[in-house]
């Protein structure tokens, strides 16, 4: 009775060590704030799509129904002295120039836009030397006549 009483023991004190532990864990882990989208693109656009530039911002991709284009603006987390700052969107099937801004910036680059209405784009950004980029996304409808998997 007695080992069985000093093994539920340990396995209690166990139990309560590891939940304080994992406690510990969660609390030290929690991410930074990711940046806001900043509506930089103006009246009409949404974000559809975002990706995060590790530890230093976010990208986002806006599209404007009415306009047919598509925006892109890179966010940092923390506004501060001017560091270098990349954003560009390019249609992936290369029939336009790739628009970018680039530069020294305290809280955002861009924004950027191209008409893209059922165009896939390619599209990214940079913050002093971490940089995220997404190829071939967001393709809207398909064109008319384009036979897919039924």
């Amino acid at each position: 009775m007695k080992r069985s009483r000093a093994l539920a023991g340990t396995a209690v004190l166990a139990m309560t060590g590891l939940a304080a532990m994992a406690g510990a864990t969660t609390a030290a882990a929690a991410p930074a704030a990711a940046a806001a989208y900043n509506g930089a693109c103006g009246n009409g656009y949404r974000v559809v799509n975002s990706v995060p530039v590790t530890g230093k911002g976010t990208v986002y991709l806006t599209y404007s129904a009415t306009a047919g284009k598509n925006c892109v603006v890179t966010v940092r987390n923390s506004p501060g002295k001017p560091v270098y700052m990349y954003t560009y969107l390019a249609a992936s099937d290369g029939t336009s120039e790739s628009v970018y801004d680039s530069g020294e910036y305290t809280s955002y680059a861009g924004p950027v836009y191209l008409p893209a209405k059922g165009v896939c784009v390619d599209w990214g950004g940079a913050i002093e030397s971490v940089g995220a980029n997404i190829s071939g996304s967001n393709c809207g409808r398909m064109a008319a006549g384009v036979m897919t998997d039924r």
